[in-house]
């Protein structure tokens, strides 16, 4: 993607638009998104993010499902606005990135279909159940009083009971969802400037929290068992780092499950270089068949810090998580929590234990675990059909997504650019990266589409670009 020219076809296209509106009356509605596409010959992001700019503006106002409308009252334009150049200075050359994470959370415009994402398409989530849930929670007496600091009695001996081991409720500390728990455990472990180990590719949300906090984040490879275990070992010794972050079942991108040998090698490199193991156990509810123990089952060392979150299972706002740890680093990440956010509302976590302990729960896993065979079926069939000259190296035991190798020769920015003209959103594999990659790749995701018609027909969109790519570099 040339970003200079895509931001030049944002201003473009909302200066265009700030003159419409200016013709129209408030309420009027603005031509759809893929009106606009078409008329303006731009890709639906460009207009999606003119449409924010003008949003941001006060010109216009969004409706899910309905459009986009004139609002009522602009405001001023933005050449009249209070010049605040001053604070480049004041806030310095330390700031946070959310690009690639506002990139996996933000919805896709009209007539776009998603390929990308980590949460459940809406007809998948337990909505109906979780509302239940929500009004059978809010009718307890205390249900807005103050909460245990460390989270409710009940909702931690839970989690305690899921992961097993020998975990008890007095070594978990419920948190606003699986990126706050890796926030406040990168935080309570390393101090700015610390290098943290990361498999490479990894999870995108961690290495940009991971910068927030000052950490310097370095590359380990992992290949299709994870993370190297004698390339663990030497980046220890060179780095000095005291902190390895890493997700051993199910792999965000890669797919890969971490051997049961492989986990005990992981534990053994860690503990001989004193270091923490933080475990981002993502995708528990999210498998497919039987999978290794989890590390902290095996650690008796307090070597392992753990992260069980409800969100990827459940639904994008049921912010609750667990982190689990042991001895001077629980402590630690207790007061963390206490002084960075109190304490997870209470409501919420009564919600979350009115659904789990119902039949609900149990049924909903059921069903997800069906519909995620089926649908990581459907996208390898698609992606053999129509990108055949990719590869996908490793079809897992779950989770919600395909990592795919790009032939050589693909520029992969290119190609998730055209991809967006088409109307399919992907992930670019550089984005999964904190070092070079070593080849191109995007990561694609079958449960965000509605239906799998709808996941057959964006991978032929991205074939269909993906091939045009190539026809035009054999020319």
């Amino acid at each position: 993607m040339d970003l200079m020219n895509d931001d030049s076809s944002i201003v473009r296209v909302a200066a265009l638009l700030r003159e419409e509106t200016g013709r129209l009356r408030p309420g009027d509605r603005l031509p759809s998104s893929r009106e606009l596409t078409r008329r303006h010959g731009v890709s639906p992001v460009t207009v999606s993010r003119a449409l924010a700019v003008l949003t941001a503006e006060g010109r216009v106002v969004t409706r899910p499902g309905s459009g986009a409308f004139v609002a009522s009252a602009p405001t001023a334009p933005a050449g009249d606005a209070s010049d605040l150049s001053w604070q480049t200075v004041s806030l310095g050359d330390r700031w946070v990135d959310d690009s690639t994470v506002t990139g996996l959370l933000t919805s896709p415009p009209e007539g776009v279909i998603p390929l990308t994402g980590g949460y459940l398409h809406p007809g998948l989530r337990p909505s109906k159940a979780l509302a239940n849930a929500a009004t059978r929670a809010v009718r307890r007496p205390d249900a807005w009083a103050l909460p245990p600091l460390n989270g409710l009695a009940e909702l931690r001996r839970w989690f305690a009971t899921e992961v097993g081991g020998g975990v008890t409720l007095a070594d978990v500390l419920v948190v606003s969802g699986g990126q706050a728990a890796l926030t406040h455990a990168f935080r309570a472990l390393a101090g700015p400037g610390a290098p943290m180990l990361v498999e490479t590719p990894t999870y995108p949300g961690a290495l940009a929290s991971a910068r927030a906090a000052g950490l310097r984040a370095v590359a380990v490879p992992v290949d299709r068992d994870g993370v190297r275990p004698e390339l663990l070992a030497e980046a220890f010794a060179v780095t000095g780092a005291r902190v390895f972050y890493c997700q051993p079942t199910l792999h965000n991108p890669t797919g890969a499950v971490l051997p049961a040998e492989r986990r005990e090698q992981i534990l053994a490199v860690a503990r001989a270089a004193g270091a923490f193991v933080i475990e981002d156990d993502y995708a528990r509810y999210l498998a497919t068949g039987p999978m290794p123990p989890s590390l902290i089952t095996l650690d008796t060392h307090g070597t392992v810090v753990h992260i069980n979150s409800l969100s990827k299972v459940t639904a994008p706002s049921m912010r609750v998580a667990a982190v689990i740890a042991r001895g001077p680093a629980a402590r630690r990440l207790r007061a963390a929590q206490l002084v960075e956010s109190f304490f997870v509302a209470r409501p919420l976590q009564e919600t979350a234990l009115e659904f789990l302990g119902s039949p609900a729960w149990r049924r909903h896993r059921t069903s997800v675990t069906a519909e995620l065979t089926v649908r990581r079926d459907a996208l390898a069939a698609a992606l053999a059909r129509h990108l055949p000259a990719a590869e996908v190296r490793l079809v897992p035991q779950g989770g919600v997504h395909l990592w795919v190798r790009l032939p050589r020769e693909v520029d992969e920015t290119a190609l998730v650019e055209s991809a967006q003209r088409a109307g399919v959103l992907v992930s670019p594999g550089t984005i999964y990266h904190a070092a070079e990659p070593p080849a191109p790749h995007i990561r694609v995701t079958h449960i965000a589409a509605a239906h799998v018609a709808e996941l057959n027909e964006g991978v032929r969109r991205l074939g269909a670009s993906l091939d045009a790519q190539l026809s035009r570099g054999h020319r």
